[in-house]
C-alpha cells in the first residue's frame, strides 16, 4: 500500500466529518470512482450496499451523485452485509460494489470498501487509478449521459438463497439451538433467517439497529453478551458477526470462545479427513502458532500471508488453495465465494460439525494454542514501527529474552490509528512482560 494517500489495508477508514469521511470527499471519490471503472461501449453500472450506521444514508447520497456525474447507472442495496454485495456485484454483471462501512469500528467511524466485477477486492493498480482521478477535478458528463439510480428490493433473499447453496442439500440444523448475535448491524435481517430455513432453532440478539447501536456491546468485538445468552439458554453454540458481516466468532456450549484461528482448524481438520481441503491453509503473521503446529501434526501445509483479507486471499490463488483466514474470524473459503463471509463460514463450521458428529468443542480441541498477547497502542498517525530504531532495538532485546522459544510481530494496523503489538512463545509470564515493554518503547517514539 506504499504511497497510497486513502486506501488502507482494507479501503477507506476513518471518523465521520473528519477527512476523508466527509460527504464532498464521497461525492468526488464516487466520480472517481465511476471514472476508473467505467469500460466504454456499454451502459455501466455500480452497486452500493451499506451497513446499519446513520451516517450511510448521507455517504449513500453523495456516492450516487458523484457515479452519476460520471454516467454511471447505481443500484441501491440498503443495509446488507459485506460479502453480499460480492455476492450481487457478480450476479448482476456490475462495473463494482461499494459498501459503506466501517466494519467492527463504532458508529463515529465509517468508510469505504470497493469489490471489482468478479466479486473480489481491488488490486493495488485499481485503487491507484482510483487516487489518480480523485486529484482531477470533477467534471460532469452531458446531461442525456448521466446516471440513472434505481433500488434492488429483492437484494436480501437473493443473499439468503446463495448461503444456504454454500452446503449440500442433505445439510440440515433440524433440533440444533443456536445463538446469533448480529451486532446491531447488517446481517440483522438476513442470518437469522438463514439459519433458520435450514431448521435450526434460533435465539437473535443484537439485532435492533437504531443507526447509533453497531458494535456497542454486541458482536465478534464483544462477546460477552454472546457468552451469557447461550449459557443461559442451554444452546449448542453461539455466532456472533461484526457490523458489516464477514467476520464471525463462535461460542461453545459452555459460552467459550472459538476464535478465528480455531474456526479456520475446525475446517480444515474436517475437509483433511474427508481428502477434500484441496491444499493447504494460508494464514497471516498473526495466526497463533498452534493453528501451524496442529496443521501440520495433520499433514496439511501452512503458509502466512500479510495481515488483510486481500493478501490471504492473493495467497490462495497463488497456490490454489481454497481456506486461509485471521483469528479476528475473517474467513475465506475460495470454494464457496470470493470474499470473507461470515455467514458463509459459519455454515461451513457447522457442516464440518455435522459430519463429523462432534461438538465444537470437542472438535477444537485437536489444538493447543499457545500463550499470545496483543497491545493496541493508539497514535495520531500511523507510521511504520520498523522505520524506527528505537523500536528495533527493542525487537532484538525481546528476541533475545524469548531465547527462540517464541515470535515478536510490530505492525501498523490499516483500519485504526494505532501499533499492534503481539507477543507469543510457551511462557505466558514472559510474552506479557516483553509486549509490554515493547508497547512502552512504542508509546514513547510515537511522540
Amino acid at each position: 500500500m506504499t504511497g497510497r494517500k486513502y486506501f488502507g489495508t482494507d479501503g477507506i477508514r476513518g471518523r465521520v466529518g473528519q477527512g476523508p469521511i466527509t460527504p464532498e470527499f464521497m461525492l468526488h471519490l464516487g466520480w472517481a470512482a465511476g471514472q476508473a471503472f467505467k469500460k466504454t461501449g456499454q451502459r455501466n453500472s455500480v452497486l452500493i450496499g451499506k451497513d446499519t450506521r446513520l451516517s450511510g444514508y448521507m455517504f449513500e447520497s453523495a456516492l450516487e451523485a458523484g457515479l452519476s456525474a460520471a454516467g454511471v447507472d447505481v443500484k441501491l442495496l440498503g443495509p446488507m452485509p459485506t460479502p453480499a454485495i460480492a455476492y450481487l456485484t457478480r450476479t448482476f454483471r456490475a462495473s463494482a460494489g461499494i459498501v459503506i462501512s466501517a466494519s467492527h469500528n463504532p458508529h463515529h467511524d465509517n468508510g469505504i470498501k470497493f469489490f471489482s466485477a468478479n466479486g473480489t477486492k481491488l488490486d493495488d493498480a485499481l485503487e491507484a487509478e482510483i487516487e489518480r482521478w480523485l486529484t482531477l477535478p470533477i467534471q460532469v458528463c452531458d446531461s442525456a449521459d448521466l446516471g440513472k439510480a434505481s433500488r434492488i428490493d429483492d437484494a436480501p433473499g437473493r443473499y439468503i438463497e446463495f448461503c444456504k447453496s454454500t452446503v449440500p442439500n442433505e445439510f440440515t440444523l433440524e433440533g440444533v439451538n443456536i445463538v446469533l448475535d448480529c451486532a446491531h448491524g447488517a446481517t440483522y435481517h438476513v442470518a437469522p433467517k438463514v439459519f433458520r430455513e435450514l431448521g435450526a432453532n434460533v435465539t437473535v440478539i443484537g439485532a435492533e439497529p437504531d443507526g447509533l447501536n453497531i458494535n456497542l456491546n454486541v458482536g465478534s468485538t464483544h462477546l460477552q453478551a454472546l457468552q451469557a445468552a447461550v449459557v443461559e439458554r442451554g444452546a449448542d453454540l453461539g455466532i456472533a458477526f461484526d457490523g458489516d458481516g464477514d467476520r464471525v466468532l463462535m461460542v461453545d456450549r459452555d459460552g467459550v470462545e472459538v476464535d478465528g484461528d480455531e474456526l479456520i482448524y475446525v475446517i480444515a481438520s474436517q475437509r483433511q479427513a474427508m481428502g477434500n481441503l484441496c491444499g493447504g491453509v494460508v494464514g497471516t503473521l498473526m495466526t497463533n502458532l498452534g493453528v501451524e503446529l496442529a496443521l501440520k501434526e495433520q499433514g496439511i501445509p501452512f503458509e502466512r500471508a500479510n495481515v488483510g483479507d486481500r493478501y490471504v486471499m492473493e495467497r490462495l490463488q497463488e497456490r490454489d488453495w481454497v481456506l486461509g483466514g485471521e483469528g479476528s474470524g475473517h474467513l475465506v473459503i475460495r470454494d464457496c465465494t470470493t470474499t470473507g463471509d461470515g455467514i458463509v463460514s459459519a455454515l461451513q463450521v457447522l457442516l464440518a460439525l455435522w459430519r463429523s458428529g462432534k461438538t465444537l468443542a470437542q472438535m477444537r480441541n485437536g489444538m493447543s494454542k499457545l500463550p499470545q498477547r496483543m497491545i493496541n497502542v493508539s497514535v495520531t498517525e500511523r507510521f511504520d514501527p520498523l522505520s524506527r530504531q528505537d523500536i528495533n532495538d527493542a525487537i532484538v532485546r525481546a528476541e533475545a529474552r524469548l531465547g527462540g522459544t517464541g515470535r515478536v510481530l510490530l505492525r501498523a494496523s490499516g483500519t485504526e490509528p494505532l501499533i499492534r503489538v503481539m507477543s507469543e512463545g510457551q511462557d505466558a509470564a514472559l510474552i506479557g512482560e516483553v509486549a509490554e515493554e515493547l508497547a512502552e518503547v512504542v508509546a514513547q517514539s510515537r511522540v
